[in-house]
């Protein structure tokens, strides 16, 4: 299997094309696949496919990762490619060698490194691979962005062959390729030079003549510039008729008329550097650029940003040979003495070893002057602690030869849209973390696994925190668990992370950047400290805050420029742990009390009626809430939602923070908004199986319900719970819920209370193996619908009664009463109901020999399971419509739909995938 990018988007198998289907199909393949190996989230992959992404992108998506999943999935052969599915989008598993791009990268990359016949060998292939322009086919904002990135890949290895190509003597087979190369690219020095040293070694010397007039001219007619002094040098050289040798860089042909120094000021590098890994890559990647060889590598307080530039300028300190210079611009010093563009160009010059006496005086004239000194010369330039764009911009140098790295708290957005390279940074993973503690206090310490983790998740993972912690260890020469211990029982994790010394002090060095803030700022700071769960979104801060957001949008701006939030895809922000104990720190201290309890009831509304709101989309057929929902607190602007598939979009994204404001709710005393909010969850917990999370959340609405003294709501609270027990196979405790729920329903003469427990107490003992009990409970719960009005109840009650007779082998007597509850669903546009029903009549079809009927009524099922975004419901069905094909001896068909349904369960880590899995092993015998 072999994904092809570099041309035409197409998908190859055995030597052949395979067809891929429509035009955003391919997009959607494309869009893995150039993050092949890595997941790409549901937002991103929406985003690279459509410039606004419809309401429905995520359901759209997932129609065609099914396609192009049962695409490769049919492919002869062994499988080289799977679509996996992951918590928050979809992942290409293949080898990177096989999608063209990637091949084509890393065999540049290797060229780069090896002998002179080795490297040109890979670059002819490299080439090879280029088939026509990248992404054919495909429009939008996303592709244009991946096309041209892939075009500057394409001119730097095509200038890297033809120096190669040169080397070996052969510069007739360079010169069109370069020629027509130079049309698209027509004011690209680098690509110039070459040209013009081709024709010169062809002996056709007008002709390079001819080629620098021209390239002269535009160059003045459209930027008003003149050619640089080494392109200028090798012009004369061929007027002088002087051999043009091909070199891997090119020299500059005359000296600068000042003492050639060569600078070697970069720190110690880290000890026990740990990580890093994509970081480093990217700033690897910068050592390509042809243009604008700069990176900005920004992030938040104390998350090694100086380090990272540091270690990897001493990983590639002998690419440089005219040296490296190091500059602190103390952009965020605590003494607010920053460091002027002006003393940071006389500092430069100074370690360029150009005289005091000839730096001029005003900032333009010095600018000049350094430009001139570093033109050609294979310098590294690494500015550290920059506080804004004005600081760095006089320090760029205006060449390639240089490559700068500019570290930063604030984003440099002004850097980043002139072409530098951003490498954000953020906090370390569990694995880099348990790295950087091991450097540093050896081996030993991976024995001490509990500590271990303890001391990470106290540090949140910052490098600067984990550095305070082997500094405290070292210090009082404790064991780990010791620390780990202190930063466990103590409240207050920034006064335990000081160790006296103000630069490594973590609220110190984070007191920095607050104060730097404007006062809209600083007050949005310290409100994100009430912020509960691991990330927040504009609609959620617009409550919090109680601000419209027009007026919120400059603030949150400064605050994520500055590092002090990342926003980590668009609108939607998270802070570390230190970060939001440092602003909760703040608010204690500089806003009062009733500023902050109004703020976090508007924050914990706002969750609850999206929550709720979100939840009407999905069950429209659900009961209602037992405790009836007010209207919004004041200042609290409600999410709407379009449809299902937004609805389930925003679960996803804010099932984690439901729950963390959940249990906020319950420890503030807001008992009622609570219960509401663990009520509102439970139809998403429950289709994507959050099994523990609606326990969690249904114990804590019930404690509540009995401070609240609600019997319903205490009683819906134990039905609810038995409903996740019995699912995770609990059925003692499920049964004694039940019991429960079933005695507070009647002392609260609730009919259809008592009817929904009897069902919930016949799936129980449906899943106990006991299908007469059950039948008998379905059947009480349909005599007590019976005397409502409650449609949905009667309807499910007849399914379930269909259900228990199929159990018992009654099959006749389940198509009648399943067909009659499906009559009811269908007619309500009931889809949860109708699919149950579906998959009712197929089991009864299926065992009665009915297979083609039976698998119509899976697919039937699958197509409202689909919809819903039922994931359970999805695989269950899958599950079923295999043993039909299976049985019906339609074995591909089968293996399609339990590869699917394995998929699914894997990713529920639901305990029935081993079933499923024996099921296709059984399907290879």
């Amino acid at each position: 299997m072999e994904v092809r990018l570099l041309g035409p988007v197409e998908t190859w198998a055995d030597g052949r094309p395979v067809e891929l289907g429509p035009p955003q199909r391919r997009h959607t393949l494309a869009a893995l696949a150039v993050d092949v190996g890595r997941p790409v989230t549901i937002d991103v992959l929406a985003a690279r496919v459509w410039d606004e992404p419809p309401p429905a992108a995520a359901r759209i998506l997932q129609v065609h990762i099914t396609h192009l999943r049962r695409l490769l999935a049919s492919a002869a052969g062994p499988p080289s490619a799977r679509l996996l599915r992951r918590s928050s989008g979809y992942l290409l598993d293949m080898a990177p060698e096989r999608v063209d791009a990637h091949r084509f990268a890393d065999q540049v990359r290797r060229a780069r490194g090896a002998d002179p016949p080795t490297a040109l060998t890979l670059l002819r292939t490299a080439r090879e691979l280029w088939r026509a322009e990248p992404l054919g086919g495909l429009k939008g904002n996303w592709v244009e962005r991946t096309r041209h990135a892939y075009g500057e890949q394409h001119l730097a290895a095509t200038m890297a062959w033809g120096l190669a190509e040169l080397r070996a003597g052969n510069p007739l087979v360079v010169i069109r390729p370069l020629a027509e190369l130079a049309i698209d690219h027509p004011l690209t020095e680098p690509l110039a030079d070459v040209v013009m040293r081709a024709y010169a070694a062809a002996a056709r010397p007008a002709d390079a003549l001819a080629y620098y007039a021209k390239f002269r001219r535009r160059l003045a007619d459209e930027l008003g510039a003149d050619p640089s002094a080494t392109l200028q040098a090798l012009h004369q050289a061929i007027l002088r008729g002087e051999p043009v040798v091909p070199r891997d860089t090119i020299e500059v042909a005359a000296k600068a008329p000042v003492t050639v120094v060569v600078p070697a000021q970069l720190p110690a590098d880290v000890p026990g550097f740990a990580g890093r890994a994509s970081a480093l890559r990217a700033l690897d990647n910068v050592l390509t650029e042809t243009a604008m060889a700069v990176a900005v590598v920004s992030g938040t307080a104390g998350v090694g940003k100086t380090a990272l530039a540091v270690h990897w300028a001493h990983t590639v300190r002998s690419r440089f040979p005219d040296g490296q210079i190091f500059v602190s611009l103390r952009g965020f010093d605590p003494t607010g003495q920053v460091v002027s563009p002006q003393a940071a160009l006389r500092s430069l010059l100074d370690g360029l070893g150009v005289a005091p006496e000839r730096v001029p005086t005003t900032l333009d004239a010095q600018t000049a002057l350094y430009r001139s000194v570093v033109a050609g010369r294979r310098l590294l330039l690494v500015l550290d602690n920059a506080r804004d764009v004005e600081q760095v911009r006089p320090l760029l140098p205006g060449t390639a030869s240089v490559v700068v790295v500019v570290t930063s708290r604030a984003q440099l957005i002004g850097l980043l849209a002139d072409g530098a390279s951003a490498v954000p940074l953020g906090l370390l993973s569990r694995g880099e973390a348990e790295e950087l503690l091991t450097n540093r206090l050896g081996p030993g310490i991976v024995a001490q696994r509990d500590a271990l983790d303890q001391v990470i998740t106290a540090c949140a993972r910052l490098p600067l925190a984990l550095s305070i912690a082997v500094a405290r260890t070292r210090q009082t020469n404790f064991p780990l668990i010791a620390l780990a211990a202190e930063l466990s029982e103590v409240s207050d994790r920034l006064t335990a992370l000081d160790v006296g010394d103000p630069a490594g002090d973590v609220r110190t060095v984070l007191s920095w950047s607050y104060a730097a803030l404007s006062e809209s700022a600083a007050r949005l700071f310290r409100l994100l400290g009430l912020v509960v769960g691991p990330h927040f979104d504009v609609p959620a801060l617009t409550s919090l805050s109680g601000l419209p957001e027009r007026d919120l949008r400059t603030p949150l701006r400064e605050l994520t420029r500055a590092s002090l939030v990342t926003e980590y895809a668009p609108g939607r922000y998270s802070q570390h742990d230190l970060l939001r104990e440092y602003a909760a720190e703040l608010a204690r201290r500089d806003d009062s009390e009733d500023v902050r309890r109004s703020a976090t009831v508007r924050l914990l509304d706002h969750y609850l009626h999206a929550a709720y709101a979100a939840d009407r989309l999905l069950n429209p057929a659900r009961e209602p809430i037992v405790l009836p929902m007010g209207q919004p607190a004041a200042g609290v602007c409600p999410e709407r939602f379009t449809d299902l598939g937004d609805a389930m979009a925003w679960y996803g994204e804010h099932h984690a923070v439901l729950l963390a404001a959940l249990r906020q709710a319950a420890a503030v005393g807001l008992d009622r908004l609570a219960w509401q909010l663990a009520w509102s969850m439970d139809t998403y917990s429950s289709r994507k199986g959050h099994l523990h999370d609606q326990v969690e959340a249904w114990q804590t609405a019930i404690e509540c319900a009995c401070r609240l003294g609600e019997l319903q709501a205490r009683a819906c609270g134990h039905r609810s719970l038995s409903q996740a027990d019995t699912r995770l196979g609990r059925y003692g405790e499920a049964n004694g819920n039940l019991r429960r729920a079933l005695e507070l329903f009647t002392k609260a003469r609730d009919r259809i209370g008592q009817a929904r427990t009897q069902h919930h107490l016949a799936y129980l003992c449906g899943q106990q193996k006991q299908p007469a009990t059950a039948l008998e409970h379905a059947r009480q719960a349909w005599a007590l619908y019976a005397g409502t009005d409650d449609r949905t109840g009667q309807a499910e009650a007849l399914n379930a009664i269909g259900w228990y007779h199929a159990l018992l082998g009654e099959f006749e007597q389940t198509l009648t009463h399943c067909r009659r509850a499906l009559e009811i669903f269908e007619a309500d546009g009931d889809l949860h109901g109708a699919t149950g029903a579906w998959d009712s009549l197929g089991y009864a079809h299926h065992n009665l020999g009915h297979l083609t009927e039976a698998i119509d009524c899976y697919q039937h099922g699958l197509t409202s399971a689909r919809s819903l975004d039922h994931d359970l419901f999805v695989a269950e069905l899958l599950v079923h419509l295999g043993e039909s094909h299976h049985a019906a001896r339609q074995p591909a068909a089968a293996r399609i739909a339990w590869t699917e349904a394995e998929q699914l369960l894997t990713a529920l880590d639901h305990p029935s995938v081993s079933s499923v899995q024996e099921s296709l092993r059984r399907l290879d015998d």
